[in-house]
């Protein structure tokens, strides 16, 4: 590829919109995409150029790509569920664990004296929230500043929980998908996600 001169505002732009779209084919790819022939049908639209394939083998090749990308879908969350099931049940048998019948599962790792909080509450928290694979996702500790939120705002799993802790408690929750994300999953939460969250109780407010 020829040096591209990026010296001005319409030449940054125009790679930023390349990046952007070379980004999302990254974070999404469709099997087997390729880059040749992204950048082929990139530049006969620009330049008004006849397609090269009809508009019925489009269709057709489309909905082929969407019937792999849904099947590939729907075997990865299947197997997260079966991970996240496994997970559970041998963290069950740990010393230490509770298990709520929600199927909430909790270890205290600081036992708070503070009030509880009831559903109506706000509080103000710590966390540090992974995958079971040990993946973080979020971290108020990592941003160095406390969350607060309504008890009654939040994943299921959570609302549970911090109806029980006294304020002053640490507790490391394991919250079951049905608690938290489910199947639609969110952000870097893949669907069927079994979340593991330190949760420090600052205060209620």
């Amino acid at each position: 590829m020829s040096e591209l001169n990026l010296s001005t505002d319409e030449t940054r732009v125009s790679y930023g919109i390349g990046r952007q779209l070379g980004g999302q084919l990254r974070d999404n790819p469709p099997p087997g995409v390729s880059l040749d022939a992204v950048l082929a049908g990139l530049a006969d639209a620009f330049t008004g150029l006849e397609s090269r394939v009809s508009e019925a083998e489009l269709s057709a090749s489309f909905k082929v790509i969407r019937d792999v990308m849904q099947a590939e879908a729907k075997a990865k969350a299947e197997a997260a569920a079966g991970a996240g099931l496994a997970f559970l049940a041998e963290n069950a048998k740990r010393e230490g664990i509770t298990v709520l019948a929600s199927g909430l599962q909790y270890e205290v790792l600081t036992a708070g004296a503070g009030a509880k909080p009831s559903r109506e509450d706000s509080v103000r928290t710590h966390y540090h929230g992974t995958l079971i694979d040990g993946s973080v996702f979020d971290s108020s500790y990592e941003r160095g500043q406390p969350a607060e939120f309504p008890v009654g705002g939040v994943i299921a799993g959570w609302t549970e929980a911090l109806q029980l802790m006294g304020t002053g408690s640490k507790w490391r929750l394991y919250v079951p998908s049905e608690l938290a994300y489910g199947a639609q999953g969110v952000g870097s939460i893949p669907p069927h996600s079994v979340l593991v969250f330190d949760v420090e109780l600052l205060d209620i407010l």
